[in-house]
């Protein structure tokens, strides 16, 4: 099926949540680079989510749906179609039993700063992990022998068929990993946490992030841009090839973490590519190992 603006503005019309027309994603992703969508939605809840996508799919429209827009780089062509964002997904609310509901559209911070509120301690390392819940849940994110993984109760996806929930033990998952089917949306999870002391929990959340202050680059990034290779560290064969505080257009390998692709203002998508693409093939030359990226690159040229 060919679709049209015209099916775009049915889909628009027909939303609860934000629409914005040829929106640039650089508004949207924490590189601060990306060129306009089509059109961008942030549909109000999940009945609204569910309405919009199945409209999408009957006019056969494209969609990328995307959650705090870390991890990830809009090349300057922008997207054709429509960006669907889970920032509406918000919602947090505390169960008997230590147990919170969370959804995707939730950032990191604000999760662990109301655990805290609620006196409810075992989620406190993604205080220091920017980006949304949905992330971190898809990535199984963790940090200093933590993982998203370990709290979550239940799981509350949605597929073409409809909502599903499931229970942890029901879930494959592992290191920075957790296994969805083609096109599954995370919609949120209920966590166990435990009672803990809120001065206790607070003096955690400053741990964290004291710890991962070595990563704190001053510039808009997407974290760590490459994959670390089996055995390895990529932003040690990034440094050992020499390329620390390396520049193409706006885009620039971190003086602080060479892992770390960083903005230092009016870069293009383009610079961040072809600084990737000069780290690869530095870095096969110098160590023989071939990068890839951990960033997901989207969008047109």
């Amino acid at each position: 099926m060919t679709w049209s603006r015209a099916h775009l503005e049915q889909v628009a019309q027909g939303t609860q949540g934000t629409v914005l027309w040829d929106e640039p994603m650089s508004r949207h992703t924490s590189l601060r680079v990306g060129g306009p969508a089509d059109l961008y939605l942030e549909p109000a809840d999940i009945d609204d989510l569910q309405r919009v996508l199945e409209q999408l799919r009957s006019a056969g429209i494209p969609c990328l749906v995307i959650g705090g827009g870390y991890n990830l780089l809009v090349r300057d062509g922008g997207i054709r179609g429509c960006v669907v964002s889970l920032k509406g997904l918000d919602t947090l609310e505390p169960l008997p039993g230590a147990r919170l509901d969370v959804g995707a559209g939730v950032t990191n911070q604000a999760l662990t700063r109301f655990a805290a509120q609620q006196c409810l301690g075992g989620i406190e390392f993604l205080s220091a992990i920017p980006g949304s819940f949905g992330g971190a849940l898809a990535m199984n994110a963790g940090a200093h022998g933590g993982e998203t993984m370990q709290r979550v109760e239940l799981l509350t996806t949605l597929r073409e068929s409809g909502v599903l929930v499931r229970k942890r033990d029901e879930l494959q998952y592992g290191y920075r990993f957790l296994k969805l089917e083609p096109g599954e949306i995370i919609l949120g999870a209920r966590l166990r946490l435990e009672p803990v002391e809120r001065r206790l929990i607070e003096e955690s959340i400053q741990e964290y992030i004291a710890k991962r202050g070595g990563q704190r680059v001053g510039f808009p990034n997407a974290g760590s841009f490459f994959k670390n290779p089996a055995g390895g560290s990529a932003w040690r064969l990034i440094d050992e090839a020499g390329l620390r505080g390396w520049m193409i257009g706006g885009a620039q390998v971190s003086e602080v973490h060479t892992n770390f692709l960083v903005n230092k203002g009016g870069a293009l998508a383009a610079d961040f590519l072809a600084l990737a693409e000069l780290i690869k093939s530095r870095v096969k030359e110098t160590a023989g190992i071939e990068l890839e990226e951990e960033v997901r690159i989207v969008g047109e040229g």
